[in-house]
């Protein structure tokens, strides 16, 4: 029987903030065990955001495998602004049609339509974006598809631990005959972070160090210093209250590490863990308090990175794998382990190859942008980002004003010293602005300007 797959992906977890993955400040004894049994892809990216909701088109990019400026489909007559293609399917859909039985659970801010295509059962289904942990209004699984407001309901208890249950009990309802895709999507570490009282307490705000790139201020205007993220704590940043803010993440990212390890021990007790692919990862990271910014609405890596870890059946154990990726790289990944054919239309790479330790280099680069809105006014703000190797460029256009950031990451890690005026970096500057054109061109930016090509 083709592999069983346990997809679970967090909101706003940031790529490092993972105790074996580099930051023994949180504690996290089930990630780093998952990590410890198979590979972590610890330079994964998102392509970035045409929303300042990001989490909607990475959702939408990992589903369908398709790229940022490709995902959704222009139609100014649909209700929602980010209408999604009928004729594109999902990674759940695809299973689903090759006899698996596919499963959704938790966070889908997407079309409701796209998850009745996607998904053969499930429940405790929330439609929006974010929620206070502990009134997430719900939907239940309607085999029929209809999801109107009208018919949800508010849970009952903490939004992690409702969504665990509900996939353990699909665990334990699911036939041993077929297999399954669980796709359980947390609202965690997401605003309000409001950790349980036995995890709120676990990090004094007193004990936490600042990230060395703290800032009390942005260096410059981006364009989204004053969004709904960013407007969460005062300006100038202040540092005590940026370690309260971090004290919270941390607990939330504790809280959900402790029941994502009561879910695997009931994978483990089901019968099923041998057969079954676990993936961990998340929809995009977050800054609380790197460069001056809380949100994740720019592009530096903080914001971009995810986690991304896989254990079971043909992944090695124990590995890491540095090379680039992008997270919607996991839909092609998905169903080549499924032993489906890919859509020849599909954006993503398949990282198979790279998992068995034959290609560990993955892609040569990768590229993102973020903006407002798929529809750009005239003068609105711009960020697009090219990493290649190394180094990685920024390019901020605002109010008809350029701002060029060149970081060399092996270095400078934190991106700290720009780079870009020191005349030694002159030349890698001018090859970096060409390179992010090319990127834009085959992106299909619809931005495109000139930019030093």
């Amino acid at each position: 029987m083709p592999p069983n797959f346990l997809f679970l992906i967090a909101d706003d977890h940031r790529h490092d903030a993972i105790e074996s993955l580099g930051n023994p400040a949180v504690h996290t004894p089930t990630l780093d065990a998952l990590a410890a049994a198979g590979t972590a892809l610890t330079s994964a990216y998102i392509m970035g955001s045409t929303s300042n909701a990001v989490c909607m088109p990475s959702r939408a990019m990992l589903m369908t495998g398709r790229s940022l400026f490709r995902v959704f489909a222009p139609n100014p007559e649909a209700v929602s602004p980010y209408p999604m293609d009928p004729e594109t399917p999902t990674f759940p859909q695809l299973l689903r049609g090759a006899g698996y039985r596919t499963y959704g659970v938790g966070k889908w801010h997407n079309e409701p339509e796209l998850f009745a295509r996607s998904f053969n059962g499930g429940g405790s289904i929330f439609f929006g974006g974010m929620s206070h942990h502990d009134a997430v209004p719900l939907h239940e699984f309607d085999p029929d598809g209809v999801y109107p407001p009208e018919a949800m309901a508010q849970g009952d208890g903490f939004s992690t631990e409702m969504f665990v249950d509900r996939t353990i009990q699909l665990l334990r309802d699911h036939p041993a005959d077929r297999p399954f895709c669980i796709y359980t999507a947390f609202t965690s570490p997401h605003d309000p972070r409001t950790p349980p009282a036995e995890f709120a307490g676990m990090y004094p705000p007193g004990d936490i160090e600042l990230p060395l790139n703290f800032a009390r201020m942005h260096p410059f205007d981006n364009g989204h210093l004053h969004g709904r993220d960013e407007s969460l704590a005062a300006h100038p940043r202040d540092p005590d209250e940026i370690r309260q803010h971090i004290a919270d993440y941390y607990g939330m990212i504790s809280h959900l590490d402790s029941q994502i390890g009561r879910l695997l021990d009931a994978l483990a007790a089901s019968g099923h863990a041998e057969n079954t692919i676990v993936v961990y990862t998340a929809d995009h990271g977050l800054a609380v308090g790197q460069h001056g910014l809380l949100g994740k609405q720019n592009v530096y890596d903080h914001s971009l990175r995810v986690p991304l870890i896989m254990r079971g059946p043909g992944i090695p154990a124990g590995q890491r794998r540095e090379g680039l990726c992008y997270l919607h790289d996991m839909f092609p990944t998905i169903l080549d382990l499924a032993g489906l054919p890919v859509p020849s239309d599909c954006d993503g790479v398949s990282l198979v190859s790279a998992l068995t330790g034959q290609d560990v280099e993955m892609r040569d680069g990768v590229f993102a942008a973020f903006q407002r809105s798929q529809a750009l006014e005239p003068g609105e703000s711009t960020q697009r980002m090219v990493r290649r190797g190394d180094l990685k460029l920024i390019e901020t256009r605002m109010s008809g004003h350029t701002h060029l950031q060149l970081f060399n990451l092996a270095d400078d890690p934190w991106e700290i010293r720009n780079l870009a005026d020191v005349p030694a970096h002159a030349e890698r500057l001018t090859e970096m602005r060409r390179l992010l054109h090319r990127e834009r061109l085959q992106a299909g930016d619809p931005d495109i300007r000139e930019s030093g090509a």
